[in-house]
């Protein structure tokens, strides 16, 4: 497992950033970060739901034999990409031998495959693939971010882990928001679990909450739009239930509201 502080291209956190332990912690910690590199240090050692702290570092010692020469991170996976970013890209949670493994979400597995291949496509990558933090990977006016930061076991949080580490993401959305003009949903998971982040932020949300689709806009007032799209997990892509042209229409829209917003 990776130490705070080792140089691992992905660590902003060193043996001094402080770490939580409950969830009180995590609120405290995430309510009091001064900058965004701090709350990404912060909630990259957090230690406050058990459950997910033993799986995460049990997979990170057991590792795939695919992968048994190499260090895994095996610790809370932050959002990355562009600090003020047009688009934000929410999905779910890290993959036990992908985020989990190289410390940066949809990295290393076949789900960051088909989404960094869309997005360079849509010209928000620089390139179409994701394979390890300091890979040379660069996001456009994008931030890729999840609700919950260490890898569940079997992909299902519990409603309680969600809801603690919900306050790192309402954290990140503050400073996020000034410049967001879209937000693209990966999977009814990340769906359900953006709404309420969103109104405690103080977004005015629409009455009822819109139901998850593919292709689904709903756009706050004063806000960005959100956009909802098919998780890239291989249960959509491998059966057809999501394809490329379907992906790429949700990028290119995010792209399209993204550059009328600068352009006015």
């Amino acid at each position: 497992m990776i130490a705070p502080g080792s140089g691992h291209p992905n660590d902003l956190a060193d043996p001094a950033t402080p770490v939580a332990h409950h969830g009180a912690d995590v609120a405290r910690l995430a309510d009091s970060a001064p900058t965004l590199a701090d709350l990404d240090a912060r909630s990259s050692v957090c230690r406050a739901c058990p459950r997910l702290v033993q799986w995460r570092e049990e997979v990170a010692r057991t590792r795939r034999a695919s992968f048994a020469d190499q260090t895994y991170w095996g610790r809370p996976v932050t959002g990355w990409g562009a600090p003020s970013p047009a688009i934000v890209v929410v999905g779910l949670a890290p993959a036990a031998h992908g985020g989990n493994r190289t410390g940066r979400i949809f990295t290393g597995d076949r789900s960051g495959d088909w989404l960094f291949a869309a997005l360079h496509r849509a010209g928000l990558a620089r390139r179409p693939e994701s394979i390890a933090a300091g890979d040379g990977q660069v996001l456009h006016e994008l931030r890729l971010t999840l609700p919950v930061r260490c890898a569940p076991p079997a992909n299902r949080p519990t409603t309680a882990e969600r809801d603690t580490c919900s306050r790192w993401l309402l954290a990140e959305w503050r400073f996020l928001r000034p410049s967001v003009r879209a937000v693209v949903v990966l999977g009814g998971y990340g769906w359900g679990a953006l709404w309420p982040v969103l109104r405690a932020s103080g977004e005015r949300l629409p009455a009822p909450l819109p139901v998850f689709g593919h292709g689904v806009e709903v756009a706050l007032p004063d806000g960005p739009t959100v956009l909802g799209c098919y998780h890239v997990s291989q249960q959509n892509t491998f059966t057809g239930r999501l394809t490329e042209p379907m992906l790429d229409k949700v990028f290119l829209r995010a792209r399209q509201l993204a550059d009328a917003a600068e352009g006015s």
